[in-house]
């Protein structure tokens, strides 16, 4: 254990930095926070490089058994008003840690059935929800764009709900590129379209990567040309389309319905 009373300390500079992208990009390093996901990071044991606890603030929610458990790893005290500069959120619970990214991060596995593949998600929310919803249906990796909002965004991390640690998330120098060679090796391209005839309960959920578009454009003309298959999501309202996240949940629980008919 050790305790640091200096917002001049070199780590303290270092975790500061860990809120800039680009930062979190130079050192494969990310923070997240808040006793839930410091919980889920130490069970699906994640690259723990250091735990910071509050001093002064709330740490009764820090079971005595959590405890025992980031003793293992580099323990460090703050006073409070330190930890209000590396933390992320207005009432933080008062712990938080440091985690290395995965080392195999662009090694995609090709035994899984579905891969999800995001082009330009822009909003965190949608991308950690995603993320989360990847991770309810048993999948292992994602695929996202250069333009994506990054994985790694306090907001995304908090919004997965801890799935951060069980999905790989693989970015994609060309997202294009990575689809034309999984097409190589048998996968199918599907997206969206609102000119689409077929329904999404008319596919076969084998060897299929069902790509999300952006927000405000949707799936890019690009990958739309590549795309082996084009499909709706039906709709009796008059709404026309439906939010990203939204979208990608309604896709993959019938990719589940499916799996379980069988």
């Amino acid at each position: 254990m050790e305790r640091i009373l200096s917002k001049d300390n070199k780590l303290i500079k270092h975790l500061r930095k860990l809120k800039e992208k680009k930062y979190r990009d130079e050192y494969n390093e990310f923070i997240v926070e808040g006793l839930k996901l410091v919980k889920e990071a130490l069970q699906e044991n994640a690259n723990v490089k250091q735990i910071i606890i509050c001093e002064g603030c709330d740490t009764g929610l820090i079971e005595s058994h959590l405890k025992y458990e980031m003793a293992k790893f580099d323990f460090i005290y703050v006073p409070e008003n330190i930890f209000k500069l590396i933390s992320d959120v207005e009432n933080p619970q008062g712990v938080l840690a440091v985690i290395g990214k995965q080392a195999d991060e662009s090694e995609i596995n090709l035994n899984e059935d579905v891969i999800v593949a995001l082009d330009n998600i822009q909003d965190p929310g949608n991308l950690g929800t995603i993320l989360r919803t990847v991770d309810s249906v048993g999948l292992k990796q994602i695929l996202v764009s250069k333009g994506n909002a990054d994985p790694y965004n306090p907001k995304v991390v908090r919004s997965t709900m801890g799935a951060i640690f069980r999905v790989k998330v693989i970015e994609c120098e060309s997202l294009k590129e990575t689809l034309k060679d999984l097409q190589s090796k048998k996968y199918k391209v599907m997206c969206t379209s609102l000119e689409a005839k077929k329904t999404i309960y008319k596919v076969n959920y084998n060897k299929k990567i069902i790509v999300i578009g952006n927000e405000a454009n949707g799936v890019s003309k690009d990958i739309q040309h590549l795309a082996d298959e084009k499909v709706i999501i039906p709709m009796l309202g008059k709404t026309e389309s439906l939010n990203a996240s939204v979208a990608t949940g309604v896709i993959l629980y019938e990719y589940v319905r499916q799996k379980l008919s069988k």
